[in-house]
């Protein structure tokens, strides 16, 4: 990646679906998600001749970005005889929590799996997820450390790092989404609740099952989330605190009606991951 101007590709598999992004050198040029890709997929991606052909194959469904893309750069040639183009094919850094989703991507001809041990945090363990160490890195050299990381994903995770860049530890639990599906397919009469199937926050104490499991999931969720942001700032009262994943938007709605004191000092990115790639690529220039 010696070439600031090169055109790569980033790929964060995660538990429900894949997380997308398209840089020229440093830049972010535009970020997807997508439903996971069948190995047959995966192994046309190495015949494309344009990168318009690649983005096809990859997101098909977003239609308006490869417009965008076009709009500029006509037909963009894979070739590496054209300078503005990327190498055939573009560079694709990847960093996966999914081993079994990992290995059907190895058919492509120009990929590098980011690892742990090239995340220059310290103090790391070796089970940490790749997806954690990124997020919290990318946070830290864009806001500062030292920083904590809110991931609202499948899991809801908590990764934190001090001012010497160190990580001091976290904690996952099931994120909102596995919290409502678990009451709805482990119990034998409760119903399976939507977790976008309200706007507002549920009454406290509910008078029907559905509103009581939101209410239980909901509230008892935000009640966890506001523990560890103080208990951050009873460690570092100048901390950052950063937030991403899927359902960041939510539930920072329902943080924003409770504690709008805390939701105002939060740092909302949802490409934490992406800028955690970036400096690992700009490390190696």
């Amino acid at each position: 990646m010696r070439e600031i101007e090169k055109i790569w590709l980033a790929l964060e598999i995660g538990n429900s679906r894949l997380h997308c992004a398209l840089f020229i050198g440093e830049t972010l040029y535009s970020a997807w998600d997508t439903d996971y890709l069948p190995e047959s997929a995966i192994q046309q991606l190495a015949e494309c001749q344009t990168l318009d052909d690649l983005l096809e194959k990859i997101f098909p469904p977003h239609q308006k970005i490869r417009e965008n893309w076009g709009a500029g750069k006509e037909n963009t040639s894979l070739s590496p005889s054209s300078p503005s183009s990327p190498s055939s094919p573009p560079p694709l850094l990847i960093a996966s929590v999914v081993p079994s989703k990992t290995a059907i991507w190895q058919t492509y001809p120009n990929i590098r799996v980011i690892t742990l041990d090239q995340v220059p945090l310290k103090g790391v363990y070796p089970t940490l997820g790749i997806d954690r160490a990124l997020a919290l890195w990318g946070a830290g050299k864009t806001w500062g450390f030292p920083i904590l990381v809110i991931d609202a994903g499948t899991a809801l995770t908590f990764t934190a790092a001090d001012d010497n860049q160190c990580l001091i530890g976290g904690a996952i639990l099931p994120g909102l989404g596995l919290q409502f599906a678990t009451l709805g397919q482990q119990t034998g009469q409760l119903p399976f609740v939507e977790k976008g199937s309200f706007a507002s926050l549920p009454p406290r104490f509910a008078l029907n099952t559905t509103e009581a499991i939101q209410s239980g999931v909901i509230y008892t969720i935000l009640a966890g989330i506001k523990d560890f942001i103080e208990a951050w700032w009873d460690l570092f009262p100048d901390g950052k605190i950063a937030i991403k994943g899927g359902d960041r938007t939510l539930l920072l709605n329902y943080l924003q009606a409770l504690y709008p004191e805390i939701t105002a000092r939060l740092i909302v990115e949802p490409n934490l991951i992406f800028w955690g790639m970036r400096e690992i690529v700009m490390g190696d220039e």
